[in-house]
């Protein structure tokens, strides 16, 4: 797995994952728990990952709909 995006958003987070699920790219999210635990402080992001072999297409997948700004490199 390999990080898209980090962010603590949840609202962009649960729109990237309806995004990447309608495309057929799997998805798993990273420290949801903890980004939750520290509350509004920001110091852990939680961070969408998609396998390696999709990251390019679902990067291609954020820039085509205007979010690659998100993208992490």
């Amino acid at each position: 797995m390999r990080d898209l995006v980090a962010t603590n958003d949840p609202v962009l987070i649960s729109y990237l994952l309806v995004l990447l699920h309608d495309a057929g790219i799997e998805t798993a999210v990273f420290d949801g728990n903890m980004s939750t635990v520290q509350g509004s402080l920001g110091a852990v992001l939680q961070r969408l990952a998609v396998p390696d072999d999709c990251w390019e297409a679902a990067r291609r997948l954020l820039v085509d709909a205007d979010l690659g700004q998100w993208v992490r490199p």
